[in-house]
């Protein structure tokens, strides 16, 4: 990568701090490598950037293949950055047997998004790790931090009994969920319902509003069974992410569940 030129680093320690999208992604790609030279630049690269004045939301975003987290994604991350946030997206992806790159494409999926310029999206493939992320997905948060990104979004690969690595990394975590998508409360995990500070039941427009109101309801029931009180109740809300309905909504429930774990610092832009 940098060949340990000082100056490369120098420069990309800076073009990162600048918020520039393009040494950002450079500086990604360096903790990503497997290279022993390349690990010891990307240490040196961490060190100069990390700081403890990070006012950051971290949203972690998972659900079952076809759910349409990507519509999701590019909506609400569109959203808000007309209303003053600067967006980034980190995307992991399933990894190519032969190649060991991603399979899955976002931002061909975010077409809008990618090319706003106060957004960035940046997709990774698994490389092999369990857990729904990737080994170095913590480390791209912090440098979207450190490049001034109030909101990152981080989207799993999919639902899976590993699927919940992603729940350490974030501050919130949101389950995007479809009716009509078979055995719905059989087909997620304990765990990953138990992690989730709000459910999403998306698609719900059109022909398919009501099914999806029921499919909200069943989970709501289902939650009941093993939340302790009303007071720590997950939300279950029914949007549409590919015709933006409801996802306003979405996000201010998502604040407010923010408000109480004391986030409210960067909050203060949507007022």
């Amino acid at each position: 990568m940098l060949r340990n030129n000082k100056t490369n680093i120098i420069n990309l320690i800076n073009g990162v701090r600048d918020g520039n999208r393009k040494f950002l992604a450079q500086a990604i790609t360096l903790i990503e490598s497997e290279k022993r030279e390349d690990q010891v630049q990307s240490q040196i690269l961490l060190t100069k950037l990390f700081t403890n004045n990070i006012t950051s939301i971290r949203i972690g975003i998972t659900g079952i293949p076809g759910a349409g987290k990507s519509s999701f994604i590019e909506t609400l991350g569109t959203n808000l950055t007309k209303t003053g946030f600067k967006v980034a997206v980190l995307t992991i992806d399933p990894s190519s047997s032969i190649t060991g790159g991603s399979i899955l494409g976002d931002k061909t999926r975010m077409v809008e998004l990618s090319r706003n310029p106060d957004a960035f999206i940046r997709p990774s493939p698994t490389s092999g790790t369990l857990g729904g992320v990737k080994k170095s997905t913590r480390e791209s948060i912090l440098l979207c931090e450190a490049a001034g990104y109030d909101v990152i979004l981080v989207e799993t690969v999919g639902i899976g009994q590993s699927e919940i690595s992603i729940s350490e990394m974030v501050d919130f975590c949101l389950l995007i969920l479809i009716s009509g998508a078979g055995d719905e409360l059989q087909g997620i995990k304990k765990g990953v319902l138990e992690l989730a500070d709000i459910i999403a039941i998306n698609k719900a427009d059109g022909d398919n509003l009501e099914a999806s109101k029921r499919t909200a309801l069943e989970y709501k029931n289902a939650l009941r069974i093993f939340q302790s009180s009303e007071e720590n109740e997950t939300p279950v809300v029914t949007m549409s992410g590919l015709k933006n309905i409801g996802v306003d909504n979405l996000w201010e429930e998502i604040s407010k569940k923010l408000n109480v774990i004391k986030l409210d610092g960067i909050l203060k832009k949507i007022e």
